[in-house]
């Protein structure tokens, strides 16, 4: 709590938990809503919590505590709130509360996919194993396709996206995640997805890896993660890893090629900001600081191209707005220079982007011709496209 000249009056929460958005603040009654993450035991710490506090610091009430990822809908007057929890493995749960205790007030609604399930798709596992130094939790998930069998082998494909201003790993149910993961698995993958070091919503120390330091990535967590989950589920084909992102992701796809090619073999890199030096500053100086210091360099993949093994796709949109489509350019050109084997697609008209409908076909094509060693089939089918692809 500030005064009105900035200085602080009152410090009103505390502890090894993460304050994730102030929802309500009530003068009157003198009471903060806010959501939190990591307060409760024995849960992922990137649930999110709702919590009521007294300016003072007092009166600290838990509206929500359910083993599950909640959103809140509150009244107008905040007396009550509809909340929806969910995990990734476990549908919505929806209940009215009040918003004074967090009581239960009645029971709205427990989500049945039972009809989903005997499609035959498959729920994605939570997955958990220790990070880079060895005691941290690095949090994730798996998909397996819907004709999943334990007694063959598997290459992995992890979808990445590192920027240090979020976590991304999806919390809530969804039948599918951005990046289309479990369509992506039918081809014969399991799919992972994980957030390392350097992302946001875990500890101080935790975010503090990425701070002049966008190559890492996050890449010994991940490595670590992945490593385990092979050797608990021994399917998981570790010499056969794939992996895609775009913008941020992008690069760290890329990056998984220049600075870890004996881990990941296969990447398709997307709308990539390859270079921290050339993209909006707004974003980038957050993490990279400013003056440039040789850290830019150390972390841009237009300096590093010529590191480049296995097999790269690279995507771009040609009216990206968001990251200079020169960016993807300025790698081709020390690609060429370097004399290093690539595929690139570019799209007409399109803007910053995954790849939308023919990108996303590439790259599917791209993981199956190099980690399955299966050529793909030819573009016979006339497309019937109802949802776009990002």
């Amino acid at each position: 709590l500030y005064d009105s000249n900035g200085k602080v009056k009152k410090q009103i929460t505390k502890g090894d938990w993460v304050v994730r958005r102030v929802v309500n603040v009530d003068e009157k009654d003198r009471t903060i809503i806010f959501e939190g993450s990591g307060l409760e035991k024995n849960q992922d710490p990137y649930f999110i919590q709702y919590y009521k506090v007294n300016f003072d610091g007092t009166g600290f009430t838990k509206l929500t505590s359910e083993n599950g990822n909640h959103k809140a809908y509150f009244a107008d007057d905040y007396s009550t709130f509809v909340d929806t929890y969910s995990t990734i493995e476990k549908p919505q749960v929806t209940l009215l509360r009040d918003a004074k205790t967090g009581k239960i007030l009645k029971e709205i609604e427990n989500a049945d996919i039972s009809a989903l399930l005997k499609t035959g798709w498959k729920l994605p596992e939570i997955f958990t194993a220790k990070g880079r130094d060895g005691k941290t939790d690095i949090w994730g998930m798996i998909i397996r396709p819907s004709n999943f069998d334990p007694n063959k082998k598997y290459p992995i494909i992890e979808y990445i996206y590192a920027g240090p201003h979020d976590s991304f790993v999806p919390k809530s149910f969804v039948n599918d995640s951005r990046g289309s993961l479990h369509e992506l698995a039918e081809l014969g993958f399991i799919v992972v997805q994980c957030d390392g070091m350097g992302t946001s919503n875990r500890s101080k120390a935790f975010h503090d890896v990425a701070w002049k330091n966008l190559k890492d990535g996050g890449f010994p967590d991940r490595m670590a993660w992945i490593k385990e989950a092979a050797k608990k589920y021994s399917y998981m084909d570790i010499d056969k890893v794939g992996i895609f992102g775009n913008s941020a992701g992008g690069q760290s796809s890329l990056g998984a090629l220049l600075f870890h090619p004996d881990f990941y073999k296969v990447a398709v890199s997307s709308s990539g900001c390859h270079d921290n030096r050339m993209d909006k500053m707004w974003w980038n100086e957050q993490w990279m600081g400013f003056p440039i210091g040789p850290e830019y360099a150390e972390s841009s993949n237009v300096d590093n191209a010529y590191r480049l093994q296995g097999k790269l796709l690279l995507i771009l949109g040609e009216l990206d707005d968001n990251v200079d489509p020169s960016s993807t350019m300025q790698v081709i050109n020390q690609l060429i220079k370097n004399n290093k084997n690539f595929d690139f697609l570019m799209v007409p008209g399109m803007k910053h982007s995954l790849g939308g409908d023919y990108g996303e076909h590439k790259r599917r094509d791209f993981f199956v011709k190099h980690l399955l060693g299966v050529d793909p089939p030819e573009w016979t089918w006339k497309t019937n496209i109802t949802v776009p692809k990002p």
